[in-house]
């Protein structure tokens, strides 16, 4: 399904049709376009700590958020460090991250508190939102190879059934822009953590190119809801791949990590 690119105001975000359908939620896939913030942070830089001027990161939330329909001050931001930790948010985590200190390590957060902002970040990697309308509760995932590998994915939705009673054929999961097989170049060790993973289903998403292997890990990370048993028609899978498109997106493969950082946020209405 072709996400949605809006401008509203100043920043250029990204939706998913899938979840626009449901109603009930606010959500967004932020890109590098209509922020403050200066090279080589140029322009809505959404991630903290990374020097730039906080100021600046702030203003960025500011219209970020208000281009999505959220309040700034109830973010909960993740503390990535692609692991499987997945952080249930209660009404004290509101502004975790950007106005307090974070608590915690997480590369994933679900809550069924309306309002609450669920933050996660990439460069390249994958960030996943997820949402049950029947039970009232999302989930933000981040999923570089390794959390792919390690199942964070299917973590998350299996928490969200633990705490909240969500049903694998209730959820609706969007997957934003992220780096494609295209240009997800590796060695043998993705490969070699995919099959650890997923046995012989992850054959078709490896393509050997001379010495290198290409991974489409979308379709991978993918497998863990499907498998699961959540319906395809309720997998949004965004094709944009954020080494091809600069323009719009940071990517640590092409920049390294001086660099700003894009965000895929998700809260209740």
């Amino acid at each position: 399904m072709t996400f949605t690119m809006r401008t509203v105001g100043q920043p250029t975000f990204l939706t998913s049709p899938l979840l626009d359908r449901c109603g009930g939620v606010a959500h967004g896939f932020s890109t590098r376009l209509g922020g403050v913030s200066v090279p080589p942070w140029d322009s809505l830089n959404l991630g903290v700590g990374r020097g730039d001027d906080m100021d600046h990161v702030l203003e960025n939330y500011r219209r970020f958020c208000g281009a999505i329909g959220v309040d700034a001050g109830r973010t909960v931001l993740s503390r990535q460090v692609h692991e499987d930790h997945v952080l249930i948010a209660s009404e004290k985590d509101a502004g975790k991250g950007l106005f307090r200190e974070r608590d915690y390590l997480t590369d994933a957060i679900i809550t069924n508190v309306p309002g609450l902002a669920l933050t996660v970040f990439s460069a390249d990697c994958g960030t996943v939102l997820l949402y049950d309308p029947v039970t009232r509760c999302v989930g933000a995932v981040h999923a570089g190879w390794r959390g792919v590998a390690n199942g964070v994915l299917r973590k998350t939705a299996l928490e969200m059934g633990r705490v909240y009673g969500a049903k694998p054929e209730d959820l609706r999961a969007a997957f934003g822009p992220s780096i494609g097989q295209c240009c997800f170049e590796t060695d043998d060790d993705v490969p070699q953590a995919m099959r650890a993973a997923f046995g012989n289903e992850a054959e078709p998403f490896f393509q050997r190119r001379g010495p290198k292997w290409h991974v489409d890990l979308k379709g991978l990370n993918a497998r863990w809801l499907l498998d699961l048993g959540v319906p395809s028609g309720q997998v949004d899978i965004c094709d944009l791949c954020t080494a091809c498109r600069t323009d719009l997106f940071w990517s640590y493969r092409k920049v390294g990590n001086v660099r700003g950082a894009q965000a895929a946020m998700i809260a209740l209405n």
